[in-house]
């Protein structure tokens, strides 16, 4: 579980983060964590995406750190197009247009303020809201000539890298996000709700591919999807590895 708060730019004043973008022999990145604020079962935070992402982002900045880069965590974006949580309270979301925007705006000023690229650290996979990062990556890559790193854990190469529940599709609040928020913030699960869950076998991917526009239309009635039940913290961990690699190895190749 990574606490510290060593490489979050929000904690920094401008004039400890002034040298780091300035300095030309050594790459400044800024790791932006996007999540959203939905519904994730009755036993995970409408913040879960954010906590993900942020955890990701921090522990990647780290790695970046021994390998030479300042590695810098912007303040969380922690709002989503959330079409398919629409049913259940706590679903507050944005449209596509202006998550493209929101995001675009943030890549380009830390661009222009001296960063070498920015990478977006993303968990929430809902159909539009991953369009609009793409989008978001291509054309503020176009119009700065720096990279905006998109590494889409829903792509081959990196899904590969994660847990059979991930790979199956059924994994909204399931076995894989319960087992990461228990292990960087284990509070924050209600631990009673989550042993009497049942398995929903059920993937979120094929419903959508289906024509499923909702959790509710894809069989999700408490806004979940997998086997949180079966989650551990020490999946979790073993599953923030394979993130932060990601991250790294996404933004080393994009430096290269």
């Amino acid at each position: 579980m990574s606490r510290s708060r060593e490489h979050d730019l929000g904690a920094l004043s401008w004039t400890r983060l002034d040298p780091a973008v300035k300095n030309p022999g050594r790459p400044a990145v800024a790791l932006l964590p996007i999540g959203s604020t939905e519904p994730h079962g009755p036993h995970l935070p409408l913040e879960t995406d954010v906590i993900i992402s942020l955890e990701t982002a921090r522990r990647a900045a780290a790695r970046l750190a021994g390998l030479g880069v300042s590695a810098f965590v912007l303040p969380p974006v922690g709002y989503s197009v959330t079409d398919f949580s629409k049913d259940f309270a706590g679903a507050i979301g944005i449209t596509r247009q202006t998550s493209l925007a929101l995001v675009s705006d943030i890549c380009r000023s830390a661009l222009t303020g001296g960063f070498s690229a920015v990478c977006l650290v993303n968990s929430h996979l809902e159909p539009d809201h991953l369009a609009a990062l793409r989008d978001a990556a291509r054309i503020v890559s176009s119009e700065t000539g720096k990279p905006v790193i998109f590494p889409d854990k829903t792509q081959r190469r990196w899904a590969a890298t994660l847990t059979d529940e991930f790979r199956s599709g059924a994994c909204h609040a399931g076995r894989y996000e319960t087992s990461l928020v228990m292990s960087s913030d284990p509070g924050l699960v209600d631990e009673e709700a989550r042993r009497r869950l049942a398995p929903v076998s059920i993937s979120i991917g094929r419903k959508i591919k289906e024509g499923a526009g909702s959790f509710l239309e894809a069989g999700g009635d408490q806004a979940y999807f997998g086997d949180p039940a079966a989650a551990s913290s020490e999946e979790g961990e073993s599953t923030y590895d394979a993130l932060a690699a990601m991250v790294e190895t996404t933004v080393m190749e994009a430096l290269r």
